[in-house]
């Protein structure tokens, strides 16, 4: 079944220990989309200026991306530039350019309100409670943040997570969101709020599934090479959310949500060995089964 995705689509400056790539596409809704779109069909919600790159544009429309929700306006792409430490696991800011992300207002076509699945990637928690009034079904919804919008937004960001089912975050924003000195606090705290999943990243530790009651620990998938690991977070929810809407919504179970979970893990594996989408992009169907046979037997 579709899958609707609302977030930022950029032109991003990265430099890692492994090079330097400078106004390469990205953004969590195309880092989400491209791994989710292995999957099933993505509908994209969201804005570039009339400089994002007319080549990116129709890659998307060639992998099974709708962009009818994709507004283009006069002016410049949202513009991110950020370089990482030699472990990788730290990363400095450069610039952050929002241009016309700056007056983003999300407006979503007739066929958009009407989806079964919604992702609402890691926007201002504002946006993402705009985008949730003008659904016209009970989607099933999962939502990102980050530390920035618990800082500013906690408020909306709070309300959003009320009306969502799915919540991802680091370890280090569930413990500050919910203001609970131990993780299982934290996430009963989000439940408690209405969601019914949880899932908590953890960098090279892997993730941990909190659905209802039940609980799951996955460690990260091998990659060949750590190339950039910008956007890893979102191909895993997209990988993740991905494998949702290519089963049954009103038959989903923990054995499905836990499939789901090594989806994501592969996928953001793949993103995770080049800068950009270069990888993730280029990878087989083949590829990508080969890969969940090998990490699944890692798992038994």
């Amino acid at each position: 079944m579709p899958l609707v995705v609302v977030g930022s689509i950029a032109l991003d400056t990265v430099i890692t220990p492994k090079g330097r790539r400078d106004n390469t596409v990205g953004g969590s809704a195309t880092f989400f989309s491209l791994a989710a779109a292995r999957q099933t069909r993505v509908q994209m919600v969201g804005v570039v200026g009339s400089d994002f790159p007319k080549d990116a544009i129709e890659d998307f429309k060639s992998r099974n991306i709708d962009l009818e929700g994709l507004e283009i306006r006069d002016g410049k792409t949202f513009r991110w530039g950020g370089e990482y430490r030699k472990s990788m696991k730290e990363r400095k800011t450069i610039f952050t350019e929002l241009n016309v992300f700056e007056t983003f207002s999300p407006i979503l076509p007739p066929a958009y309100r009407k989806t079964e699945l919604l992702f609402l990637a890691n926007i201002h928690p504002e946006l993402q409670l705009q985008v949730l009034d003008q659904m016209e079904n009970r989607p099933l919804i999962g939502l990102d943040s980050m530390n920035l919008w618990i800082n500013i937004s906690r408020d909306s960001l709070l309300k959003a997570i009320g009306r969502s089912h799915i919540i991802i975050l680091n370890d280090e924003e569930i413990i500050e969101l919910s203001e609970k000195p131990y993780l299982p606090n934290a996430v009963r705290f989000i439940q408690d709020l209405g969601p019914h999943t949880v899932i908590v990243k953890k960098g090279k530790y892997g993730a941990e599934l909190f659905y209802y009651e039940k609980h799951a620990v996955y460690p990260i998938c091998p990659e060949e090479q750590l190339v950039d690991p910008t956007g890893a977070g979102d191909a895993f929810a997209g990988g993740f959310m991905g494998y949702l809407a290519s089963r049954n919504k009103s038959d989903l179970h923990f054995e499905d949500y836990k499939e789901a979970m090594i989806c994501g893990t592969v996928l953001a594996s793949f993103l995770v060995e080049s800068f950009s989408t270069d990888k993730l992009a280029a990878i087989s169907d083949l590829d990508i089964s080969q890969r969940l046979q090998t990490f699944k037997k890692s798992l038994s």
